[in-house]
């Protein structure tokens, strides 16, 4: 196996590596169900001790998201959310002390242009960036700018990524690295897909970053059987589908930190 190189650690890395538990990273949809009300949940994820938060930025073509996460971004929209108010947002969060990862996708970036999002998003006190639809090798320029700012680049490994593919991606990662827990969108699963934990020693042996999984994960079960596999979960349909039904997202999340620790 290659040696992997070493590099600096930022605090987003250090916050979602596992400490003999498993971190839970937390998503909301910025303005939704409206502004002030995004900026809440943030704040109270925080509060209760996630290790991050990622922000998702609401786009009208969403590759990778299932249909919960694109009816929260059509709700932010339709209520006037935009990339800029999205990284009020993101600001607002982030006063609550835990790093805040931005979600987003390439072409809102380059309406706003690269290098104004870049330093926007610094200014917000943003730790990192994931951009599903930019692969970790036609990354640059975009992702030079985002690094130059400071920021963390979070790229995503499939499972049907090869380990050649794999490691190329965590040489352009930084923060930690994220595996899509299995094949399509996102959205709630009954039970994690098979073969999850095998992708993720593959990504372990690649890389010393964290490894963070999402994409399915909704369940205090799922996180117990994460632990010793992942550093980290990410979970999105789970907590916008209470925030649809009318619900407290927060409660689920503390049941599912609770499952972490």
């Amino acid at each position: 196996m290659r040696e992997i190189e070493a590099r600096p650690t930022s605090r987003l890395e250090e916050r979602v590596r596992a400490n003999d538990d498993i971190k839970l990273i937390p998503y909301l949809m910025a303005g939704y169900p409206d502004h002030g009300r995004s900026i809440e949940q943030g704040l109270a994820y925080a509060r209760i001790g996630a290790a991050a938060i990622e922000v998702g930025i609401p786009y009208s073509d969403p590759l990778a998201d299932g249909p919960v996460v694109q009816r929260a971004g059509q709700a932010a929209l339709a209520g006037g959310t935009t990339l800029q108010s999205a990284l009020q947002v993101a600001a607002a969060v982030a006063e609550g002390g835990a790093p805040v990862v931005l979600m987003t996708y390439v072409n809102p970036i380059l309406a706003f242009d690269e290098r104004r999002f870049a330093a926007e998003a610094a200014r917000a006190g943003v730790a990192g960036v994931i951009i599903p639809d930019l692969p970790a090798d036609e990354a640059q320029p975009l992702a030079g700018w985002i690094r130059s700012a400071g920021l963390d680049t979070i790229f995503l490994v499939a499972p049907t990524s090869a380990d050649s593919r794999i490691a190329g991606i965590a040489e352009q990662s930084s923060g930690f690295v994220y595996c899509v827990a299995l094949k399509g969108v996102t959205g709630a699963r009954t039970e994690l897909a098979p073969g999850l934990a095998q992708l993720l020693g593959r990504v372990r042996r690649a890389t010393n970053l964290p490894v963070a999984t999402g994409f399915g994960i909704s369940r205090p079960e799922h996180l117990r059987s994460l632990r010793g596999h992942a550093d980290a979960a990410v979970v999105a349909s789970a907590l916008l589908d209470r925030v649809h039904r009318g619900e407290d997202p927060v409660e689920l999340a503390e049941e599912l930190l609770a499952a972490c620790r």
